[in-house]
């Protein structure tokens, strides 16, 4: 006598005895070969949707204040060439405001041609 090694648990269905193959849905056209990419879908890459308003950024002020009892650093960096480095707290707030006056004097930002002179 073999005994089934697990018993089956309440209200499981038993396992089928064989196994069949899902029906496959049959092309009732018959007309020209498969279609490869469904219709309505965009293959190729279209227009961004959320657009590009031209906006780059161009100017980075990096801190890194790593609490008390240590020492605070801050990177100061522009696409023009600016690129400032401070240690020390004194350093840093001094960079930070140094950053935010070169803001409205950076070249980049702020092009000089076609102005009239004050």
């Amino acid at each position: 006598m073999t005994t089934n090694p697990r018993p089956r648990l309440e209200g499981q269905p038993a396992t089928p005895v064989r196994l069949h193959a899902a029906p496959q849905p049959v092309d009732e056209s018959g007309v020209g070969a498969r279609k490869v990419v469904a219709e309505g879908v965009r293959t190729a890459r279209g227009v961004d949707p959320h657009g590009d308003d031209g906006r780059r950024p161009i100017a980075w002020l990096t801190i890194n204040a790593p609490g008390r009892g240590r020492t605070p650093t801050a990177t100061s960096w522009c696409a023009c060439g600016r690129d400032l480095r401070a240690r020390g707290q004194a350093d840093v707030f001094a960079l930070v405001a140094s950053h935010d006056y070169h803001r409205t004097a950076c070249p980049l930002r702020n092009p000089q041609e076609g102005r009239a002179a004050a």
